[in-house]
């Protein structure tokens, strides 16, 4: 999975992180929360501009943050509502796209 500029900036600021010496495996860090929030909650645009995306790439930057400080564990008990939300509002959607083919 191709992990933009963008995407890595936005999780380095988040984090407060100013060198480029763990950026392969920030990137890397990404690439695993974009595939376990689309598997526990549905596809989205990590970089797109719905409020769908905006809230799935908020839950990718969370738990990726998780999974960098070896706290993943929490995450799903901490977000689960979140998850369960997004979950939800993916369902929706490919609900309403499906009814009006």
């Amino acid at each position: 999975m191709n992990i933009t500029d963008e995407l890595l900036k936005k999780f380095k600021d988040k984090m407060h992180i100013t060198h480029s010496s763990e950026d392969d495996n920030l990137k890397e860090l990404l690439s695993f929360s974009i595939v376990a929030i689309r598997s526990n909650c549905g596809e989205f645009v990590v970089e797109g501009t719905t409020d769908i995306d905006i809230r799935a790439r908020e839950l990718v930057l969370e738990r990726t943050r998780y999974l960098y400080n070896d706290a993943i564990e929490y995450f799903e008990d901490n977000f689960s509502s979140e998850l369960n939300s997004l979950g939800l509002s993916i369902a929706l959607k490919e609900g309403d796209e499906n009814a009006t083919v």
